[in-house]
């Protein structure tokens, strides 16, 4: 058995990439899927979409690898976390699609959570602050507007779960019905400390425990494949949500490592050991990793829009035919000519946790063009993460040191230099930038004895590019306080409407 093979289900694609001993690409294979807007606000994705995207590109993977299920030593799963699923346990069918992480839907029972004085409590149990962004009022939602969903819920026929239980569900035939401690950590309704889930969460949000999946470790052998997916069944032995994958496959293993993953959305985790940190600067506690019996913490900042706005350069404005070219549009000006995009098209998130903001763009003159726009839409991505940092450093009492960075927006140089000289500390892109897939690969690899612990694993990780700060700490900070000023037009834009 010759490779692992992590499938890598994610906002906009399923991917699938089959990483060899080494821990290098053998090949990779990434179909996109729809992304469904009913309503304002409102984001869903259709789970036998992502199933059979998902499936298709692990088949595709091993063809282009040349490999047959015999050559895959087991199978690692990282997901879009959040992102909410219900189905019926009878047939196997989604009671309704996917409610994904982006969606708002849910902010008026958060803020009746809040109002009530529930948001202490949770924070707690949970590491979390009450946001629309977790699973847990997805759930409700789903049970409460779903003709006959809570009457199916009671008698037992229901199961709920993020990406990760349903791709287990599917790959097994339904014979498993889990998750791991990384993705139950961000429900709502999983207790970090006591690492089960809550009654008493639980009954607040009016989620039956029949509906929930069972908890297992984030390395572990769970179960096989169905024998009609493969020639031969396969191990599944790692789960983990995507954020904590690419911590672990950036081997920030030791206390007050730091990476930030640049996706659809923006995510900087720091590790912090085998005690949790609950937040003062709203951020949110998780948890990184349990391998065995050991669980680690990490202190997690999540941005809701990173990628995704040149995404929007693309589709919504059409400034750009390729996201590729945004580079070079940018590159065009020396500067953002005071252009500042606050890109909170679905509100903002840590450490503002604003549901009501919305995007918003100051700074507009005649003189403005395309390329201010491009390259003020790139800046906001650095800033965004810069206000993250900053409100980490304050909650962990730790300096930033180095940024390990990773996620499909890394290879714009322009943007990772930037970075590094708003933080003002080097901004490190490894070889292997998939670490979001490699980190599940690790993991999965580990339970089945493919690697033979966390020393061989940090062996492997190879720097690509250091980027050094070379702005002037005065002007970064001219600029940063700018930044701040447009963030405070953006907010609760939409709280009166």
């Amino acid at each position: 058995m010759t490779y692992i093979l992590a499938l890598d289900q994610g906002t906009t694609s399923s991917r699938a990439i089959v990483f060899d001993a080494q821990g290098r690409i053998v090949t990779t294979a990434q179909r996109e899927f729809t992304q469904i807007f009913p309503k304002a606000g409102w984001v869903e994705h259709d789970p036998e979409e992502i199933w059979s995207t998902q499936i298709g590109v692990a088949s595709e993977a091993l063809a282009r690898a040349g490999a047959s299920a015999a050559d895959i030593a087991g199978i690692g799963i990282t997901n879009q976390r959040e992102t909410t699923i219900v189905w019926d346990r009878r047939t196997g069918k989604p009671i309704a699609n996917a409610i994904v992480w982006q969606d708002r839907r849910t902010a008026g029972i958060c803020d009746r959570l809040r109002a009530a004085g529930h948001e202490p409590l949770f924070q707690a149990k949970t590491g979390l602050v009450i946001d629309a962004y977790f699973s847990g009022t997805k759930i409700k939602w789903l049970l409460d507007s779903v003709d006959g969903a809570r009457e199916a819920a009671a008698a037992g026929h229901l199961a709920c779960g993020t990406v990760d239980s349903w791709l287990v569900w599917k790959l097994t035939g339904g014979r498993q019905h889990i998750t791991d401690v990384t993705n139950a950590s961000r429900t709502l309704l999983y207790n970090i400390h006591t690492l089960a889930w809550d009654e008493e969460l639980l009954d607040l949000l009016d989620v039956p425990p029949s509906l929930l999946p069972e908890v297992r470790p984030s390395s572990q052998v769970y179960a096989t494949t169905s024998p009609d997916l493969f020639a031969a069944p396969i191990p599944i032995a790692g789960i983990a949500g995507d954020q904590q994958a690419a911590l672990f496959g950036q081997i920030c293993t030791r206390p007050g490592m730091v990476k930030n993953t640049y996706g659809t959305g923006c995510f900087i985790l720091m590790n912090t050991g085998s005690e949790p940190i609950q937040s003062t600067n709203k951020l949110v506690t998780t948890i990184a990793w349990q391998i065995g019996d050991r669980v680690e913490y990490a202190l997690e900042g999540s941005i809701f829009v990173a990628g995704a706005v040149v995404q929007w350069l693309r589709d919504g404005l059409g400034i750009i035919r390729q996201s590729a070219e945004v580079e070079a549009l940018a590159a065009q000006v020396e500067d953002s000519h005071g252009v500042v995009l606050v890109p909170a098209f679905t509100g903002l998130g840590a450490p503002h946790w604003d549901a009501y903001a919305r995007g918003t763009i100051v700074g507009l003159t005649r003189g403005s063009t395309s390329a201010h726009i491009a390259r003020a839409a790139l800046e906001s991505i650095a800033y965004q993460s810069l206000d993250v940092v900053r409100a980490m450093e304050a909650d962990s009492g730790l300096t930033t040191t180095q940024l390990r960075v990773d996620g499909g927006a890394t290879v714009n140089n322009l943007l990772m230099q930037f970075q590094a000289d708003m933080l003002g500390v080097d901004t490190i892109r490894p070889k292997i930038v998939e670490t979001t897939a490699l980190g599940a690969a690790y993991l999965a690899g580990l339970a089945v004895g493919y690697w033979s612990g966390e020393d061989e694993l940090a062996a492997l990780w190879q720097e690509d590019r250091v980027f050094h700060p070379t702005m002037d700490r005065d002007e970064a900070d001219r600029l940063y306080r700018r930044w701040t000023r447009a963030v405070d037009r953006a907010r609760e834009w939409e709280a009166d409407a």
